[in-house]
């Protein structure tokens, strides 16, 4: 029997999420100009920059987005085998600043130390929060979310696909439960 295949989030509802996220950083922050984005590569970055773009369009206030890789910062390489670096750019200080991590997917929290650790290579920021659009459970570090789009319960065995159209062509995210022999 084939993987099932399942959509969670539609285009549509991504950007609903992407909107409500935006509010809920911008209700939180209060002084919107001392925010800085940083997605994480590889689908955090394109989500950032949508996210920096709705703070924009309901602030009238530009938001600084960068890219983060954080490759060298993984404990957990030999598990999920060598990659090609991204390049980090950060083209502005964080000193001071309130840094929103952005990622696509929480699952164990592996990413998101290494992007905390990361992010600090870059300054000293007064607060890092981080925005996921799926969490999929099954924490191995206390790390949660400071906002969620979708809280997805799931089994170790499924898996939580992120489609964005800068990427992919198309905005959806799906879960691929396993197939049974």
């Amino acid at each position: 029997m084939p993987a099932q295949v399942l959509e969670i989030l539609s285009a549509d509802e991504i950007r609903r999420t992407l909107t409500r996220l935006a509010s809920q950083v911008i209700e939180k922050a209060g002084d919107v100009g001392k925010l800085s984005l940083l997605g994480v590569y590889t689908k955090g970055v394109p989500l950032a920059r949508s996210l920096a773009h709705q703070i924009q369009t309901l602030e009238q206030v530009p938001v600084p987005v960068g890219a983060l890789d954080i490759t060298f910062y993984r404990d957990d390489l030999d598990l999920i085998g060598v990659r090609t670096p991204a390049k980090t750019e950060i083209p502005f200080d964080l000193t001071g600043k309130t840094v929103v991590l952005v990622d696509d997917v929480i699952y164990k929290g592996r990413t998101v130390r290494a992007a905390l650790n990361a992010a600090t290579e870059y300054g000293r920021p007064e607060a890092i929060w981080l925005v996921v659009l799926v969490d999929r459970g099954h924490r191995q570090l206390p790390i949660h979310p400071d906002f969620t789009g979708k809280k997805l319960p799931t089994s170790t065995e499924e898996q939580v696909k992120v489609y964005l159209e800068e990427i992919d062509g198309r905005d959806a995210v799906e879960l691929i439960k396993a197939s049974e022999s």
